[in-house]
């Protein structure tokens, strides 16, 4: 008779609905201790979405608004270049751009870091519909999660700013629980920048959320618009001095 497997080795055990508490806590401990191993101190993070065309890919997007979306591909990436060629030593990393690993404006994040050899993040997420870790994320900085809340505590832990870029559902759910953290005092007050004032503005009328009294005047304040990848790094640099 063979020896049963050992409980850690036993991998349908693992995924049972019993162990999800074990699960939780390996995906907290797995890359907050890796991090830590890496230097990583601080991070930036980008969001935006994933179907943003890069201008190699810009020629196969049958879309032609999402098409004119590409120059938010080139000022992410131009702005993780800024990030990260400014932060980041041999020894300890401040400001590492981090993502959530896939395509797009994504891409683009972990793609600016590693064209000026660069350390980057990529918090993946299993998905119905598998979403592989773009090339251009630091292997040893690669992780993927089961579980949105863990990964979005992750984006948050070590965050000193947000540059969040055109995108959908995922976008808006991962910019409004910022904006709700922050506003409640959940986590330390940080600029979450818009990018994209045009796109922004039009998609939503920030002005009259305050109007309306269900945000205050002062709420209005934890938002900044830019532009362009310099007024984004410029942002970031006049709140911490």
């Amino acid at each position: 008779m063979k020896n049963p497997p050992k409980a850690y080795e036993n991998i349908p055990f693992l995924n049972s609905d019993a162990c999800r508490p074990i699960r939780l806590q390996l995906e907290y401990l797995h890359p907050e201790i890796t991090m830590k191993e890496q230097g990583v101190k601080s991070t930036i993070v980008l969001f935006g979405s994933a179907r943003i065309p890069s201008p190699e890919t810009v020629k196969d997007c049958k879309n032609p608004k999402l098409a004119e979306l590409v120059p938010f591909y080139e000022e992410a990436r131009k702005l993780a270049r800024i990030v990260s060629t400014t932060c980041q030593t041999n020894h300890e990393s401040e400001y590492v751009v981090i993502t959530g690993g896939g395509p797009g404006i994504m891409e683009a994040g972990n793609r600016g870091a590693d064209e000026v050899d660069c350390k980057s993040i990529a918090l993946n997420i299993t998905l119905p519909h598998e979403q592989e870790p773009n090339p251009y994320v630091t292997p040893e900085l690669n992780f993927e999660f089961r579980y949105f809340h863990m990964r979005k505590m992750h984006f948050l832990s070590r965050a000193k700013a947000l540059v969040v870029f055109p995108g959908g559902f995922g976008t808006f759910d991962e910019l409004f629980e910022a904006l709700t953290l922050i506003q409640t005092g959940k986590v330390d007050s940080m600029p979450v920048i818009l990018f994209g004032s045009e796109h922004w503005k039009r998609l939503i009328d920030w002005d009259y959320l305050a109007e309306c009294g269900v945000i205050s005047l002062k709420d209005l304040d934890l938002l900044t618009f830019c532009d362009t990848a310099e007024d984004a790094w410029e942002t970031i640099t006049d709140y911490y001095a």
